[in-house]
Parts: C-alpha cells; sequence; structure tokens
C-alpha cells in the first residue's frame, strides 16, 4: 500500500476511533501516534533515498541500502514505494563489465516526474517565452540567449575558481565540479586513464534544454573554455539520460605540455 494514502491507524474503527482521536491526554499513547510518527519516519527516509541518487546518479539497491545504512527489505520497500509513485525507474545498467559472472544488478534513476520534485526553475514558462522569441525575431535569438547564458555560467564560474587555474588540471576540474553543484547541478568527477569525467547528475533547466539543446551545446562551449581544454558531452538529461556526462581528455594535454617543454 502506498504510504502516503495509509490510514493514520488501523487497529480502531468507527465509533471508537473517533473517541480515541477525541482523548487528547491518551494520543501520546495510542497507536495513532505511534503510526504517524512511523509514516513520517518512513517519508523522510523516501526522500533521502531520491534525494541520494539524484546526487549519486543511477544507483543499485545494494549501493543505497550500504551508502544509507539500510536492511535490504528496507531499501527495497522504499525502492518500490518510489516506483509506484513514479518518482523512480529501473534499468539496466549503462556499462556492463565482460568480467562480470551472471546478471548485472539492475540500477534505479530518478523519472521526468522525480526530478520536477527538485527543480526550481518555472520550465513552462521559460519555454513558453524562448517559443515567443523564437515566433518574433527567429532562431538566431534563441542561439543568442543560449549563449549569453552560457558566457555568465562561465565568467561566474572563472571568478569563483580564481586560484585553482595555477593548480594541477585534476584540481581545476574537482573546482569546476563543486561551482557546479553550488549552482544546482549535483556535479562529482571520476578519473580514468585517458581522462577525466564530469558528471551531473542533475540539470535545473533539463525540460527547457529538451526543447532547445542549443543551451546544452553553449554550457559545454562554457565548461571548455573554462577548464582551458577540448571536452566532449557523452550524454546529457535532457536527452533521456540519466546523467549529463562531460568527458575531459587530460591524456591529450599532457601529451601537448610535453611536447612544448621539449
Amino acid at each position: 500500500m502506498n504510504l502516503r494514502n495509509r490510514p493514520l491507524a488501523t487497529c480502531t474503527t468507527g465509533r471508537a476511533y473517533e473517541a480515541q482521536l477525541a482523548v487528547v491526554d491518551d494520543l501520546s499513547n495510542n497507536c495513532v501516534v505511534k503510526t504517524a510518527t512511523h509514516r513520517g519516519v518512513d517519508l523522510k527516509t523516501r526522500d533521502l533515498v531520491a534525494r541520494t541518487i539524484l546526487e549519486s546518479g543511477p544507483s543499485t539497491a545494494v549501493a543505497l541500502a550500504k551508502r544509507l545504512k539500510l536492511t535490504p527489505a528496507g531499501i527495497r520497500r522504499h525502492l518500490d514505494s518510489l516506483i509506484s509513485d513514479g518518482i523512480l525507474e529501473e534499468r539496466e545498467p549503462h556499462i556492463r563489465s565482460a568480467r562480470l559472472r551472471g546478471r548485472p544488478s539492475k540500477v534505479f534513476v530518478l523519472s521526468d516526474r522525480g526530478r520536477e520534485n527538485f527543480e526550481h526553475s518555472y520550465d513552462d514558462l521559460a519555454v513558453a517565452a524562448l517559443r515567443y522569441l523564437e515566433s518574433q525575431g527567429g532562431e538566431h535569438l534563441i542561439n543568442g540567449f543560449a549563449r549569453y547564458r552560457a558566457e555568465e555560467m562561465q565568467r561566474k564560474a572563472e571568478t569563483k575558481l580564481g586560484e585553482s587555474a595555477r593548480t594541477s588540471f585534476e584540481s581545476r576540474a574537482t573546482s569546476l565540479s563543486k561551482f557546479l553543484s553550488k549552482e544546482g547541478y549535483a556535479a562529482s568527477t571520476h578519473s580514468h586513464a585517458a581522462g577525466i569525467e564530469l558528471c551531473q547528475h542533475h540539470c535545473p533547466i533539463a525540460h527547457v534544454a529538451a526543447v532547445y539543446p542549443q543551451l546544452c551545446e553553449e554550457e559545454t562551449k562554457a565548461l571548455s573554455a573554462v577548464l582551458g581544454t577540448h571536452v566532449q558531452r557523452l550524454a546529457t538529461i535532457a536527452h533521456g539520460d540519466g546523467v549529463c556526462t562531460t568527458f575531459i581528455p587530460t591524456k591529450l594535454k599532457k601529451t601537448a605540455n610535453a611536447k612544448r617543454k621539449g
């Protein structure tokens, strides 16, 4: 049963139930308060599960249980409830390893409805405004707006990063990730042999960018300018992927630096 629809108490009904509610002094000792308290804890845990997936990206039930210190049965109950309410979706893992035997564990991601719970933008109004702008002046105005927004992001990022420009390339990428997180993108970085993956687990403008991909394209250019190297967008939330993923090839940069020193 959906926790949101469950009655506060199921052990008493009819007049007996109404009588219990009337006795205010005894409420702290009856099942109404106890069940309501349990319901409140469940809802908080449920929201925590959803936020963890928002910040960490696609996650398995095992990983979530370990991170939130929940039992397998407990995490499964919350996941089933979130899926039932349309907040989460269950998918096959994006990357499979040939070394792993058996069927890989499925991952849980936020649905479009789930992301809307964390949105702070007036998406419908923004889309309507851009459509009006396009109808009145043409697509070049949309392109100009996307470019302006990206340049503003670049300016703010470069101001925030400041001294990190003199540190290692990896440190600069980490600083950029922290900046993006403060801007609402829930970003993180993951180092690989050939480079770094910049993952944005949330996009405040995902629904708008789904209509106007120019926003994503100009944002990618801004990230490249901030980092001072070519970057490649591998996936975007606006396109239906679970995470916006940008690959930063550090190997090429190190090779180029070595040649310049030589």
